[in-house]
């Protein structure tokens, strides 16, 4: 018997003990106005009766009650078993177990929750292997990286780092898992400079210098997002930050001593170059003889070649000074007006050889600045002579100056053929120049120009057009103003 039928069953006997224990008293009713109460046995023994039949209608309705309370417990306590279960499972307690074999209806309903439980926990063991075993492997894999790495998540707090990274950082794993890589930058100068590139991002990413085992090395730091695309999302979302040094020592070993070559090799140049130099001016000289027109004109090429090579070993020099980290500054109060005239005299010649006019721009009113006037003209002159040089003949060029809120801006403008916009993020870059162009030159100018204007802490940019030439901008801040 099922145990909706048990259910049906003492619903029906309690109601049938009422019903009959309704019938009685109304018989009762009936036999006591019938029989004669004058009649005293008569009487007693209706009384007996009326008790007996009492006794056995209580007796009924208490067992039915009984039954009916007793049944809905009966149920309800298997259907608690298996709520309870089912959220033990959901809690990932896949050791949880019913016995409802007692219950022949929820016989069934135990054996399959049993069986599901012991599938996802056996589910779980494999997955957990698998989760710990992948785990092992990621770790096998970044330690066996030779550069430096660490992964951090957006919280900055470090989830892997390899053997090479806790060497140059002079920590140990157990005290930086899982750890704020904030915290260990209050204590560790590296990682501070980890923290701070990663909240405050440059374009400038200087190389880390570094003492590892007793020796000095030099580390390129590169900070890559990582990105994911969470389960139901569309769009990726970022996870955290990979941060990959690459020792460059050895490049910066053979950097260096490229520029000690170069320096080397640009100073002992300069000493010839000016001998014939000299003798060429000597031999111009007319008290030491007349020369024909076809020598006169060798000796004009041969100064012209002469001093383009002086003027290439000194921008070599100036390269190798900031190379070498050894270029000084000399300020003074300079007027800009100073700078431009220093410019445009240097290129005078060259502006009569092309035919070139020069045109100065400059306010009535304009602060005066605090810089190396040497570097600055040196700049000026340079971006002057690049734009006589670039001009179409008998064309113009502008050169000056202008006061803007905090900053002097100098330019030099010219009207010729301009910058292709896929070359203008690369012709501050040492030795390039625009593939076609004709016009000699070291490649160097615009480099050491940039190098020179960033040591005021100053920019130099530049805003071209194909067809319709290009401008150079000096900008340096107010804290060159003079006062």
């Amino acid at each position: 018997m099922n145990t909706k039928a048990k259910l049906n069953l003492g619903i029906g006997f309690l109601v049938s003990m009422i019903i009959l224990l309704v019938v009685l008293s109304v018989m009762n009713l009936q036999i006591l106005t019938v029989i004669e109460p004058t009649n005293p046995v008569a009487g007693l023994m209706l009384q007996r009766a009326l008790l007996q039949v009492s006794i056995v209608g209580v007796a009924c309705i208490f067992a039915g009650i009984m039954l009916f309370m007793l049944l809905p417990t009966s149920i309800n306590k298997p259907i608690r078993e298996l709520t309870q279960g089912i959220l033990e499972i959901a809690n990932h307690n896949y050791e949880k177990r019913l016995d409802l074999s007692s219950n022949k209806e929820f016989e069934s309903v135990s054996e399959s929750f049993n069986r599901m439980a012991e599938r996802l926990a056996e589910y779980r063991a494999s997955t957990l292997a698998d989760i710990l075993s992948g785990k092992k492997y990621l770790e096998a894999i970044v330690n066996s990286i030779t550069e430096p790495i660490i992964g951090l998540n957006n919280e900055k707090e470090i989830l892997f780092i390899n053997d090479e990274a806790l060497n140059i950082l002079n920590l140990r794993r157990k005290f930086v898992i899982r750890k704020s890589a904030s915290t260990i930058a209050l204590q560790n100068q590296i990682m501070h400079r980890f923290v701070t590139d990663l909240m405050n991002p440059t374009e400038k990413n200087e190389p880390l210098k570094i003492h590892v085992d007793d020796k000095e090395s030099f580390f390129q730091a590169k900070y890559i997002p990582i990105r994911m695309v969470e389960t139901g999302e569309t769009e990726s979302q970022s996870i955290g930050y990979v941060i990959l040094l690459k020792n460059i020592t050895e490049f910066k070993e053979l950097d260096s001593a490229k520029t000690t070559f170069i320096s080397t090799i640009s100073h002992e140049l300069k000493t010839p170059i000016s001998a014939i130099l000299m003798s060429l001016q000597l031999l111009e000289d007319k008290r030491v003889g007349e020369l024909n027109p076809e020598q006169e004109e060798l000796s004009k090429s041969i100064k012209e070649n002469s001093e383009r090579l002086l003027s290439i070993t000194g921008e070599l020099l100036n390269m190798t000074q900031v190379e070498a980290g050894k270029l000084q500054l000399l300020p003074k109060v300079t007027k800009p007006i100073e700078l431009i005239n220093y410019a445009i005299n240097a290129n005078r010649v060259q502006a009569d050889k092309f035919g070139c006019q020069i045109e100065v721009e400059y306010p009535d009113k304009i602060d005066k600045l605090y810089v190396d006037s040497e570097k600055i003209a040196w700049v000026l002159t340079n971006l002057l002579s690049n734009a006589i040089r670039y001009s179409n003949e008998n064309g113009r060029v502008i050169i000056g100056a202008k006061q803007g809120e905090d900053v002097i801006e100098m330019y030099v403008q010219d009207f010729g053929k301009g910058i292709d916009p896929s070359y203008q993020s690369s012709i501050f870059d040492r030795y390039f120049r625009v593939p076609g162009t004709k016009v000699q030159g070291s490649g160097l100018g615009l480099s050491i120009s940039k190098d020179f204007v960033e040591a005021h802490n100053g920019k130099l940019t530049v805003e071209s057009e194909v067809g319709k030439g290009s401008r150079f901008v000096i900008r340096l801040d107010s804290l060159y103003f003079a006062i």
